[in-house]
């Protein structure tokens, strides 16, 4: 059914202010398992942030008489605890919470560039003017994560004998292999729900290039010995299949697509970085090398995903207006 340029602009605020929820219920928890003050303190800087970009978005619904929706907002915490239990989980826990709050930081920069652009389509050049500002933060804080990670390697191995270090390395090259299985379930999903030409081929090329980054890590496993983790690759190669069929039943799939897209390349870009300084560690140089190659590689994955926004909002409301 078709829907007004207002409609779909109150949709785009209201899975803003849902996104925001779900980062407080991330960041009131991530200080405390950080492991590490400073990066304690960066999460916390952060959580103050937060706290006004969710003030401004709910204030930009209430001046379209809308509200956030409850049902958004309810998944939202939730899937934020989930997180938290996860990286709460995991040995390397701020290894593990710095590689996700980066991805999570590209996410809402991505909605926020989807948000502006729909609201200069509606004409509403205070949403814009917001969804920009709060999209620079999110960017910044993106940055100040990125900065972190050899603090957040350090931290995670703070406690490890220095004789385990490779085992630790091939715990993460296995963790590596399974992120690029997942990758390649969504590359594979991707381009028939991607509803738009020029992003359905920009999943298409980068398929054939996540096969290849699965084949290079599965090499340098099996240099130290190691095999791939059947248990980690299956859990992962069902989320992909599961967030394929989440995109295929959206209405606005393009761009929604398109933004998940680039948070996962930054998901990939996170992990890998770890990697690459955990396996400098250990001093295996070769392991170095192939994953600052792949990391070059999803730099330009995310930067060609979102170059696809704009067309795909335009395709997006070309089919629902």
């Amino acid at each position: 059914m078709p829907d007004s340029i207002d409609g779909q602009l109150t949709k785009y605020l209201t899975d803003a202010h849902s996104i925001e929820e779900q980062a407080l219920q991330q960041l009131r928890t991530a200080p405390k398992i950080a492991k590490d003050e400073q990066l304690g303190r960066v999460y916390s800087e952060h959580y103050a942030e937060t706290q006004e970009h969710e003030r401004r978005v709910r204030e930009r619904l209430e001046a379209r008489q809308a509200d956030p929706s409850k049902l958004k907002d309810l998944v939202a915490r939730a899937g934020g605890a989930a997180m938290i239990l996860f990286a709460r989980a995991n040995p390397d826990t701020p290894g593990k919470l710095t590689a996700h709050a980066y991805s999570y930081e590209h996410m809402e920069l991505a909605t926020y560039d989807l948000l502006a652009l729909v609201a200069d389509r509606a004409g509403d050049e205070e949403t814009a003017d917001m969804a920009r500002s709060i999209r620079d933060e999110e960017s910044a804080m993106a940055q100040r994560l990125a900065a972190s990670f050899d603090r957040s390697v350090e931290a995670s191995l703070r406690e490890i004998d220095p004789d385990d270090l490779d085992e630790q390395l091939v715990k993460y090259l296995a963790d590596a292999h399974a992120i690029e299985g997942q990758g390649i379930q969504l590359m594979e999903q991707a381009p028939a729900i991607a509803g738009e030409s020029g992003l359905a081929e920009v999943f298409s090329e980068h398929l054939k290039e996540t096969r290849g980054h699965q084949t290079v890590v599965e090499a340098r496993l099996e240099a130290h010995g190691a095999r791939p983790s059947r248990i980690k690759a299956a859990a992962l190669r069902l989320g992909g299949l599961e967030i394929a069929g989440f995109f295929a039943a959206q209405p606005d799939t393009p761009p929604k697509l398109a933004g998940f897209g680039f948070a996962f390349e930054h998901i990939e870009i996170g992990s890998h970085e770890q990697l690459k300084r955990v396996a400098a560690r250990v001093g295996d140089e070769d392991t170095v090398t192939a994953v600052e190659a792949i990391i070059a590689s999803e730099h330009a994955m995310a930067g060609a995903l979102r170059a696809q926004f704009e067309p795909a909002i335009d395709a997006s409301l070309a089919e629902r207006i």
